[in-house]
């Protein structure tokens, strides 16, 4: 029991701040702004599910998956920071009015076409969280051979992630409400910066630690370049 208690607290402390549901709000609200917020709530409800599972599946099978394709973590973490580096530039870039321009085209049957990517994946969890959990997964299956103890605690703490996405996400308009238009504009560039910021560090501490991927890291540094710079 103590071992399960010590688990629970484990991916809480691990994967709660690298998902960090408060921080992505800003950009949840972003993507969303033009939704009505019956909208908002239930793709809400569709990225915590979606986080939830994501994670689950990065626990429980996500080394063996990378061991069948033959990929090692580090290049999951550099292409997942990649994409996050590209969505953070993007949002960083856009101003006001493509933003308005953008989600006028949004159609109410393509509310959840997002819902997956970008905004459950690499935005909500990123290359952070899931190499995370599948360290912690490897870790468990390792030292407690997935006791059923051990898989309860873990599905708890990411059960109480997935809620903890769902308030922030849910209740992400009393945020804008409080900040102002002027507000949440700061908070979102602010928040793209180190998106981007945060994103590059991930790969440079993954071409550092895995000298065998530096010249697939440089050779995508070249092309985000190309691309959005």
């Amino acid at each position: 029991m103590q071992e399960a208690a010590k688990n629970l607290l484990l991916v809480l402390v691990a994967l709660f701040p690298i998902v960090d549901p408060l921080g992505g709000s800003p950009f949840f609200l972003a993507l969303t702004s033009e939704y009505a917020p019956e909208a908002r709530k239930a793709l809400s409800w569709r990225i915590a599910m979606n986080s939830f599972f994501l994670l689950v599946g990065s626990y429980f099978v996500g080394t063996y998956v990378l061991a069948f394709f033959g990929i090692s973590l580090p290049v999951v973490q550099v292409g997942g920071g990649l994409i996050v580096i590209a969505t953070g530039w993007t949002l960083l870039k856009q101003r006001d009015d493509e933003k308005h321009d953008v989600h006028r085209t949004v159609q109410p049957q393509d509310t959840f076409r997002q819902a997956f990517y970008p905004l459950t994946m690499p935005l909500t969890v990123g290359p952070g969280s899931t190499s995370v959990a599948i360290t912690l997964g490897a870790n468990a299956a390792l030292h407690h051979s997935y006791h059923p103890l051990t898989i309860l605690a873990a599905l708890i703490g990411m059960v109480l992630i997935a809620i903890s996405i769902l308030l922030c996400y849910g209740f992400a308009d009393g945020l804008a409400r409080i900040l102002g238009a002027t507000g949440m504009t700061v908070t979102m560039q602010l928040s793209s910066f180190f998106l981007v910021c945060m994103s590059l560090h991930w790969c440079a501490d993954c071409l550092e630690r895995d000298q065998s991927i530096a010249g697939v890291g440089n050779a995508a540094f070249w092309l985000t370049n190309a691309l959005f710079l």
